[in-house]
């Protein structure tokens, strides 16, 4: 049995199809996701249209991402608070809009976390984006929350642990606990601009982790950032965008916080999304 598990797409459906050609070629018959399936780039029928055909065909369990409660939110919040031009909140509000209800219901409906069992002779595992307890947890390495993660493991009856939204590809152990990231899809970061996913191998009774990068076109997914309009609605967002799918670092939330940060210095307070794009072109002149 071989598992593919992808997080973190963020309308890549482009990058999604490479990674999801390469899984079926290497005999995927199961598949994880993890969230954030829109988010960043252009076109995000195109990605959710992927994603209801994967379900038709294969078993497929998901989760929701931060970004899925972020629409939730505004949803229930009577959709206000975004703007269609703003770099803060202009890939969030086009994304919103390109979605139907069929599709916001869909992404409502995934829990947080879910225990994962598919054979008897094979042990369970948990699949979270954050962890399973929050969609905007980082379980990095070293971090403190990684290590209460990889210590309260043993009370859930689980050694393995899948997650996202880090966007880094990597491995954590401790005493037999395992926490595995299979990278992002979208917007990988540290990965050489390389689209990254999991391969899950059934092996002697047990999971054994396979990470996959592959290159890409990445050129195409930046076209289409410009033919969509996106660009014009997020623009500064969208230039930490074209950066990052070249360069993997540094990602949108280090540029949102110190833009922030600038915003705070020069005007006494910063409130998000209120943030004008003179702060995101200064921290972006820091970063490169």
């Amino acid at each position: 049995m071989t598992i593919a598990v992808f997080s973190d797409i963020h309308g890549s459906h482009i990058a999604f199809k490479t990674c999801l050609d390469y899984a079926l070629k290497k005999g995927a018959d199961t598949f994880l996701l993890l969230g954030d399936y829109l988010g960043e780039l252009a076109y995000p029928q195109k990605t959710i249209k992927m994603l209801y055909d994967l379900k038709s065909k294969y078993p497929c369990y998901f989760v929701r991402g931060n970004k899925e409660d972020y629409w939730q939110r505004y949803e229930d919040c009577g959709e206000v608070g975004w703007k269609e031009i703003d770099s803060t909140t202009g890939a969030l509000y086009y994304a919103y809009y390109e979605m139907t209800k069929e599709d916001r219901d869909f992404f409502r409906a995934m829990p947080v976390a879910q225990t994962i069992r598919l054979k008897e002779d094979v042990p369970d595992f948990i699949i979270c984006h954050g962890s399973w307890k929050n969609t905007t947890d980082q379980l990095l390495p070293g971090s403190e929350t990684a290590q209460a993660a990889l210590d309260e493991m043993g009370k859930l009856g689980v050694s393995l642990v899948i997650c996202g939204h880090t966007h880094r590809q990597g491995k954590i152990c401790k005493d037999g606990k395992v926490i595995l990231n299979p990278g992002a899809i979208g917007t990988p970061l540290e990965s050489g601009g390389m689209t990254q996913f999991l391969l899950l191998h059934e092996d002697k009774g047990n999971w054994k982790e396979e990470f996959i990068s592959l290159d890409y076109d990445r050129q195409a997914v930046i076209e289409e950032l410009i033919t969509s309009g996106l660009y014009e609605k997020a623009p500064y967002w969208c230039k930490i965008t074209e950066n990052l799918l070249y360069a993997g670092e540094p990602s949108h939330g280090k540029v949102l916080g110190r833009a922030m940060q600038l915003c705070q210095i020069e005007t006494g307070q910063c409130i998000w999304p209120d943030i004008a794009d003179k702060y995101y072109k200064q921290a972006m002149e820091e970063f490169w």
